[in-house]
């Protein structure tokens, strides 16, 4: 940057850049009062709007010194996922809507009884607003996209700062800090902006099918109401419906304990493994329009940042779209078992819900491009094919028994192809069995049996053969003493020779 025909001084002679002075006033929490936007217009060729500018000054301000425990500010993130989910309609829910979803889950926990050999979870259901869903989901959020949130933000703090003028650098100092701060601030507010987003789509706690709340049990009746839009179906049955759906997740994730941490580990495991292209990040810093503060946020919900999955990561994401699969597609054919014969309209809401499963909507959509990571599970029907299957095969208790251990989980050529599940099933098993079998073996010394076995019979049958043997001289004058004779002889008379003894 060349020096500055705008500067002005500041009483002791000394030139002062306007735009040293406002990033002193940033972090020194001087704020802006005292600064003319005018003046830093003039010396960076921005547009010399005052309204804008200090509009502009201001949100980068707030997003510079907001404090910040990591590298993303959660608190932002927080707060503009509330902002986000009451921009439309959040009334609070009423005792009304209360009862009737807590009476809606008493009613999904009976019809399941009969369909699950797992228990009943015991849990109180709830009715949220938007604004409670966000509450009660944001720390499950924040650990699911923390990893790739961190590596964001702070490939966008460095891109800032290779794209800063040499100039500015040394005018920074040590202020590398802030411009991390502000990295993590444009990204936890990103988030926020996708989280409230995704609580006006989702009807209950566990509709993406991963437990954002442990151990809840909750629908969302403004959220509820939305989905029965244009379906022209009663209200009560769609409840029901998305009651038992959500009654089917709680149980599962209850009590199978091992089942949410396997779910959210995989996911986390994905996460760490983004790589950010930082190319990509240096590009928008370049094109980057200073008057258009919401031109970062507008790359961000693009995927900007995204890069293209390694083969590590397509295996990761396949292992995560399976168990995503598979509980869905339990869940899916559980609620058909359970509804089939009280609710008419069953099937049709059936068909509704995975196709909009299996689609995603807009709020996802978003979220996927700002993380890298669809939580939609494409295998659906696959999945509940096998459940069906093995519920033909082995009954309720015997499919359910599949959850007792990850190991036991079916895999994705066990979507290809259910039929053949029990079949791969028993080869598995019977090879586990047969290392099982020769480990305790090994353990138990029973590997010396057949050479102390194979050594008895060899000592037998020299004695035996001993007995007839030529020049022995127990039997003198055999025919086994005759040198000449034929195997055919010897076989003969041996057999004779071998009574001989006992008599």
């Amino acid at each position: 940057m060349t020096s500055n025909p705008h500067n002005s001084s500041n009483g002791d002679d000394t030139p002062k850049d306007p735009l040293a002075e406002m990033l002193q006033n940033l972090m020194g929490g001087k704020g802006m009062e005292n600064f003319d936007p005018a003046e830093l217009a003039k010396a960076a060729g921005l547009p010399n709007d005052p309204n804008l500018l200090a509009q502009m000054f201001s949100q980068v301000q707030a997003m510079m010194s907001a404090p910040s425990e990591g590298p993303v500010n959660w608190t932002l993130a927080h707060d503009n996922a509330r902002r986000v989910a009451a921009s439309s309609s959040d009334p609070s829910v009423t005792s009304q809507q209360s009862r009737e979803v807590d009476e809606a889950l008493r009613l999904a926990e009976l019809w399941l009884d009969p369909v699950t050999d797992l228990p009943s979870t015991g849990l109180i259901g709830r009715a949220w607003s938007r604004a409670e869903w966000v509450e009660a989901t944001l720390g499950t959020w924040k650990r699911l996209t923390e990893p790739v949130a961190n590596s964001i933000a702070n490939a966008l703090s460095a891109a800032m700062t290779e794209q800063m003028p040499e100039e500015m650098k040394s005018m920074m100092g040590g202020a590398s800090s802030m411009l991390q701060n502000m990295g993590g601030a444009i990204f936890g507010m990103q988030l926020g902006q996708a989280i409230g987003a995704l609580s006006a789509d989702v009807v209950s706690s566990t509709d993406i099918g991963v437990p954002l709340a442990d151990l809840e049990m909750a629908l969302l009746p403004a959220n509820v109401a939305a989905f029965g839009e244009g379906l022209s179906l009663p209200e009560n049955d769609i409840r029901l419906f998305l009651a038992v759906r959500e009654a089917a997740h709680a149980r599962l994730f209850v009590q199978v304990p091992w089942l949410r941490g396997h779910l959210l580990g995989a996911i986390e495991a994905y996460a760490r493994g983004i790589h950010i292209d930082t190319s990509r990040i240096e590009e928008l810093a370049r094109d980057l329009d200073p008057s258009n503060p919401e031109g970062i946020q507008e790359a961000l919900s693009q995927g900007v940042f995204m890069p293209k999955r390694t083969p590590a990561q397509e295996q990761a994401l396949e292992k995560l779209e399976t168990a995503l699969a598979l509980v869905e597609g339990w869940v899916d054919e559980l609620t058909a078992a359970a509804t089939e014969n009280v609710l008419p309209s069953a099937a049709a809401l059936r068909e509704t819900v995975r196709r909009r499963r299996a689609t995603g909507g807009p709020a996802e959509h978003a979220f996927a491009s700002l993380v890298g990571l669809e939580l939609r599970p494409r295998r659906l029907r696959d999945a509940a094919t096998l459940w069906a299957a093995l519920k033909e095969e082995r009954g309720v208790e015997g499919r359910d028994a599949i959850w007792h251990h990850p190991d036991l989980l079916p895999t994705a050529e066990d979507l290809d192809d259910p039929k053949g599940f029990s079949a791969r099933r028993k080869l598995a098993e019977a090879s586990d069995s047969e290392v099982d079998d020769a480990l305790q073996k090994l353990l138990s010394g029973g590997f010396d049996a057949p050479a102390t076995d194979d050594a008895n019979e060899t000592s037998a049958g020299a004695a035996e053969n001993g007995d007839g043997a030529p020049g022995s001289g127990e039997v003198p004058g055999s025919a086994g003493s005759a040198g000449d004779s034929t195997d055919d002889d010897r076989t003969d008379n041996d057999g004779g020779e071998g009574t001989q003894p006992k008599a």
